[in-house]
């Protein structure tokens, strides 16, 4: 039987001044996170202070997003993601895929690997992980790595859309459908829509979306040998059997994989260093795999020479970690010697890649770039602060000399027993997941500090900043005016048009603002437009929740998105190309399937 659909607004009521007010702090907020020229959680705390000044929601309504349910999840599982990144537990996975040579089946095997890793790790420490591997066997096989970075971040939306707890904006879907009466969702209740929505979208990226990436090979892959991308200094000591040697005879390269590029004495450069006799204290410039790297000064006895130069006595325990100079950052173009990472981290840089560009000075007076790879040594307790400097991005980490085989069983099992207990019902999943956080702290999974210092505080701040604008909406009556422009659009053509609508709204604006703020806008509408065609809200709340956790088309829509678009050497376009119609048939598969999950008309 065909519904009627029910007025919203009788009478033409006017629309009150705090609602044009509403509408005109969302679009300048719309314009500060397209623009990026600001940050996203100060984005957040102006549109609250804004909200508070012109008293469109109360002091108490504007702090009430920090103390919601979803706020204190989120900061809990990106604890709880910290103990599976920090503990090992990906290492013997990392391992594996290394051994792939070919980069559509590499592409394949990470999409199939990141997707259900995604529906319970952060989706960010995902891609951080999985980027450095990626571009590893990218160089080996000489395949650009733009064919095989965009599908493993998109893999990890895709995982994340699959669980309550697979990504923020899902617990902020259901915190915000809690506070409108409905009855909260399942940590598993996505998860038969999104395993489909990830099996039709990986077999999309693998027929159809790889002959739509970039074609191109990166000039910068070593083509025949492979020489590897770091360069570092190595200094020889009275017992290397390399002394009174010449460079030409060691044959570093056909033996070792290891080319030198310099030799330097004292303060003078060889001009002819291969045909030069090695003396104690030289220092060979070269180039390689850091792992190559690494077999060769063990096996000739010789020392890194800028570790062994601010090497300190009793030393912690240190983290080999390799670190990128990120876009916009405050050390580009200026020296190493200049931005202090020996004293601001206690880092030692041991050696530098550049893509494109074999350097051949001294590391310490090289002069850094965007997207430039540095190999540091850092103190243990630093690492935190290291990963929270934004002039850096960490890429991937590993403990210099300790098994963490333990720590890794330990993690996993915290991690297990949370997703059990919580998608039991026997405690409410922010019980759980603070639980299982300082269950990770107790048992060393990660640091004392690295629970504060490793929190992404930006997200945090966020979501507690922009709750509140979805009170405003509600106060104004701003959605009710939304609702009914759109339910004049839609007409009556019924509840499946109008899901189509708060569909394709909400992907448009999750590539504008972001997934959380998006959801935070379109909630309460989803559920009013739910109201007006005498539907179940449910449905239209799921399409809210898939939509914002699902944006393909632009680089800035998904942070996973922003990470590879750097990386791979992306075009703005090519998230077009590929993604729209990745949204397109993730549309239409929600379309036909959301209904049949979650009916319009559940039997009562």
């Amino acid at each position: 039987m065909r519904r009627e659909i029910a007025p919203v607004l009788r009478g033409g009521s006017p629309v009150s001044w705090q609602a044009w007010a509403t509408v005109a702090i969302i679009v300048g907020a719309m314009a500060l996170f397209v623009s990026e020229k600001v940050r996203i959680d100060l984005v957040a705390l102006l549109v609250l202070g804004s909200l508070v000044v012109l008293g469109i929601v109360t002091p108490v309504q504007a702090l009430s997003g920090f103390s919601n349910e979803a706020t204190v999840t989120v900061a809990a599982m990106f604890a709880l993601s910290l103990g599976i990144e920090r503990s090992g537990v990906l290492d013997p996975l990392t391992r594996l895929l290394m051994k792939i040579r070919k980069p559509w089946l590499l592409t394949l095997a990470m999409m199939l690997a990141i997707a259900p890793l995604g529906a319970f790790v952060k989706n960010i420490a995902l891609v951080a992980t999985f980027l450095p591997l990626a571009l590893r066997v990218c160089q080996r096989t000489g395949t650009s790595p733009a064919r095989v970075l965009m599908p493993m971040a998109y893999a990890a939306q895709m995982g994340g859309v699959c669980t309550l707890i697979g990504t923020s904006s899902n617990l902020l879907t259901d915190s915000l459908a809690q506070k409108h009466g409905m009855a909260g969702f399942g940590v598993f209740e996505f998860t038969q829509l999104g395993a489909v929505l990830a099996v039709v979208g990986i077999t999309y990226l693998m027929v159809i979306g790889r002959h739509l990436l970039p074609k191109h090979i990166d000039a910068t892959m070593p083509q025949g040998a492979d020489i590897g991308k770091y360069v570092t200094e190595l200094e020889v000591g009275e017992e290397s059997p390399l002394l009174d040697t010449a460079i030409a005879d060691a044959k570093l390269g056909e033996t070792f994989g290891v080319y030198p590029l310099e030799l330097l004495r004292g303060e003078r450069r060889m001009w002819s260093p291969r045909e030069q006799k090695l003396q104690a204290g030289d220092v060979l410039l070269v180039r390689g795999d850091w792992e190559k790297i690494e077999e060769f000064q063990r096996k000739n006895k010789l020392e890194n020479a800028p570790e062994r130069r601010y090497a300190k006595e009793g030393e912690q325990p240190r983290v080999l970690a390799e670190i990128m100079v990120a876009p916009a950052s405050l050390v580009e173009d200026r020296r190493l010697a200049e931005i202090g990472l020996d004293w601001r981290y206690r880092a030692t840089v041991l050696a530098l890649h550049r893509r494109g560009e074999v350097l051949r000075d001294k590391l310490s007076v090289t002069r850094l770039a965007v997207g430039d790879v540095l190999m540091v040594l850092v103190d243990e307790d630093a690492m935190p602060k290291l990963r929270n400097d934004e002039a850096f991005i960490v890429l991937n980490e590993r403990d210099d000399a300790r098994g963490m085989s333990r720590k890794a069983i330990v993690a996993a099992a915290i991690m297990a027993a949370v997703v059990v207990v919580s998608g039991l019902h026997w405690l409410p999943i922010p019980i759980a997941a603070i639980c299982g956080a300082v269950a990770m702290a107790l048992t060393g999974c990660f640091g004392r500090k690295d629970v504060y210092e490793g929190m992404d505080w930006k997200i945090i701040v966020l979501l507690g900043a922009i709750l509140p604008l979805g009170l405003a909406i509600e106060n104004t009556g701003l959605s009710t005016v939304v609702v009914q422009g759109a339910m004049e659009l839609v007409g009556g053509h019924g509840p499946l048009a109008a899901l189509l609508m708060v569909y394709l709204l909400t992907a448009l604006l999750t590539e504008l603002m972001g997934h959380n703020p998006s959801v935070v806008l379109m909630v309460g509408i989803a559920i009013t437009v739910a109201h007006a065609v005498h539907a179940d809200p449910r449905p239209f709340v799921v399409a809210v929740a898939f939509a914002a956790a699902t944006s393909f088309a632009t680089p800035v829509g998904y942070p996973t998105n922003t990470m590879v678009y750097y990386a791979g050497g992306y075009r703005f376009t090519d998230f077009m190309k590929v993604g729209i119609p990745l949204i397109a048939i993730f549309c239409a598969m929600s379309m036909w399937l959301i209904p049949v999950f979650w009916p319009f008309y559940p039997p009562q």
